[in-house]
């Protein structure tokens, strides 16, 4: 039952009952004032938490616009520059947002709180004076009622009659006041309907605004987060591929024989312990000592001082019986008279030292086999392909997972028995300065045509094979970008087993990607004879200035998929010491039967064939 009708007549009888529904009104108002004082303070707290989360956010915000990303190496895809410029984004994205939870604090004040509070202090407590007035009249009318009617009947007419009028207008004035408090109460109560309700459906209008403004943003951010999911899956196939790459190497390190010399800036360079006479006899003292063959100079260095480079004249190995440390030889330079006895770390490292210096030890020398692909070659390749196409191509993860490793072993002792050294080969390397993707592929065809006949031949071959297994992706699981990240490594390997080599292998992966997706252009047409290709540069001082620019001005908006081709000139890069030797069974598919496992035992194969393209 809702609240009982006070009627205007009751005003006058003022019964028990007309009471009773008066304190029902009254304990109704009490309450509703009760509530809007704790909703007052509800909602301040609630506008002060989302004063402090707009303070946080924008503070969090502030971080993510300040945070510089770096990645290791010279250059960066274009997926890795997105990703770095991610943050910037989300800091954009969230001060939008709170640009418009700002908007609903400012005015959350004047569309809640002061509405509210003012009809608490307006209207209920206009209930709250009628009431006052009310009980005022009511004291003042009954008292007066009760010694009006005590009057003795004896008094004087003139007497009585003044006595009835005064009873008459305090009459009047307690009818008055309770015909005006019943009307505010019933007023209040009506008015609570839409004055009391109003601010809140105005405060939740602001917020629902804010919320779906939020919607819009993330609707108009939709496209920039699939984007960047799709870049964020590149890097860490990426990452997959390099960081197999560079185990691979710290295994190769780790279990290198003491003569290992990893590739550096310098000819040789290493601790030595040098020979420094005193009146009392010697001291050896260590320095960091570097040779450069180019220019024939030699440079010391130790905590406290770094030597001028100086010319080398000759280099000779201290003979055992000749001195009583171990692994010595002697240098001469031109700016210093007489000999220099330096102390090498072991034999193996002071035969490096020789070799470089050209000194006694003779340089180690390496077989060479004349280059060549035969026709045996290529019908070896033929029919790996043929036997993947026909009986693997579906196979989930083709490329992906290998084969067991006893049986690959296997069959190799099998196929291969002799040894021929493959392919010149063409060397790739990808930078980010372009965002001219047509540019690129130019390049990539270019390039490819200035292959020899039968590399771009054994090329063809491969990348036609792929873009097979790219179109059943649905089924085996191997896309483009996949593929790219399996086969970047195996074709483009560097000359210089490097981590700073191995950070290529996503540019690498690339190139792939660029010779599947244009197939039928690269090989099927001539390239255009005005496509300017890009030169090999040294190393720039920045890792922001990519090492070979092929366009300049602002960069544009990213297409889904952007990346940056440099190559090198495939001649240039013709002297590598690294050769890879097999031969061909002829009667392979014969000899494979019995040892398939699966479609992915056919990747040690043609991996190893292509190995000779690095």
């Amino acid at each position: 039952m809702g609240l009982p009708t006070l009627e205007f007549t009751d005003s006058f009888l003022d019964s028990p009952d007309f009471r009773e529904r008066i304190t029902c009104h009254e304990i109704e108002l009490e309450r509703t004032n009760k509530f809007i004082k704790e909703l007052i303070k509800d909602g301040n707290m609630l506008i002060a938490a989302f004063r402090n989360l707009s303070v946080a956010v924008q503070k969090f915000s502030q971080s993510l616009q300040e945070f510089q990303f770096e990645c290791i190496g010279d250059a960066e895809t274009d997926d890795e520059v997105n990703i770095a410029q991610s943050f910037k984004e989300f800091s954009q994205l969230l001060n939008m947002v709170e640009e418009e939870r700002r908007r609903l604090i400012q005015n959350a004040d004047d569309v809640l709180i002061t509405p509210l509070e003012k009809f608490r202090k307006e209207q209920i407590g206009a209930a709250k004076d009628g009431k006052k007035k009310f009980d005022k009249e009511t004291e003042k009318y009954y008292s007066t009622l009760e010694r009006h009617l005590s009057l003795s009947s004896r008094k004087k007419e003139a007497y009585l009659q003044e006595a009835d009028t005064q009873i008459d207008k305090e009459r009047q004035l307690f009818y008055d006041a309770s015909l005006e408090y019943v009307f505010k109460i019933q007023e209040v109560q009506e008015k609570k309907k839409f004055e009391f309700v109003e601010p809140l459906l105005a405060f939740l209008q602001g917020l629902f605004t804010f919320y779906h403004e939020g919607y819009e943003l993330a609707h108009e951010f939709e496209p920039y987060k699939q984007q960047l999911q799709f870049n964020l899956q590149n890097t860490r196939n990426n990452f997959v591929s390099t960081k197999q790459e560079v185990e691979k190497l710290m295994k190769r390190i780790r279990s290198a024989d003491q003569d290992y010399k990893p590739p550096g800036q310098w000819t040789m360079e290493g601790f030595l312990y040098v020979q420094e006479k005193r009146p009392l006899g010697c001291t050896w003292t260590r320095h960091y000592c570097t040779y450069d063959k180019g220019s024939n100079t030699f440079t010391m260095s130790n905590t406290d001082t770094k030597s001028a480079a100086k010319q080398l004249k000759s280099c000779i190995r201290r003979k055992t019986d000749s001195i009583d440390k171990r692994f010595c030889f002697d240098i001469e330079v031109v700016e210093r008279h007489g000999v220099m006895t330096l102390q090498a770390l072991s034999e193996s490292n002071r035969r490096l030292w020789l070799e470089a210096m050209d000194g006694k030890e003779p340089p180690c020398s390496h077989l060479v086999l004349p280059a060549f692909l035969n026709e045996a070659g290529f019908n070896f390749v033929r029919r790996c392909i043929n036997l993947v196409e026909v009986r693997g191509i579906n196979t989930m993860g083709l490329y992906r997972i290998g084969g067991v490793n006893s049986k690959v072993q296997k069959l190799m002792t099998t196929v291969f028995c002799k040894y021929y050294e493959l392919f010149c080969h063409i060397y790739i390397i990808v930078s980010l300065e372009s965002d001219d993707q047509n540019y690129r592929v130019c390049a990539v065809h270019a390039l490819v045509h200035k292959l020899p006949e039968r590399n771009k031949e054994m090329l063809e071959l491969l990348i036609q094979h792929l873009v097979t297994v790219s179109t059943q992706s649905q089924l085996n699981l191997m896309t483009v970008s996949n593929l790219g990240v399996i086969f970047g490594p195996t074709l483009m390997r560097s000359q210089e087993e490097t981590v700073a080599a191995m950070m290529n292998i996503k540019f690498q992966n690339i190139v792939v990607e660029i010779l599947i997706e244009n197939f039928n252009k690269i090989f099927h047409q001539p390239p255009d004879a005005n496509v300017p290709l890009p030169q090999p540069q040294s190393r720039p001082d920045s890792r922001r200035n990519r090492a070979i620019c092929l366009s300049t001005g602002p960069r544009k908006p990213r297409s889904l998929y952007t990346p940056t081709l440099c190559l090198a000139d495939a001649e240039s890069k013709y002297q590598s010491d690294v050769y890879h030797h097999m031969s061909f069974y002829h009667n392979f598919p014969e000899s494979v039967g019995k040892y398939w496992p699966s479609a992915h035992v056919m990747i040690h194969f043609i991996r190893i064939f292509f190995l000779s393209c690095s």
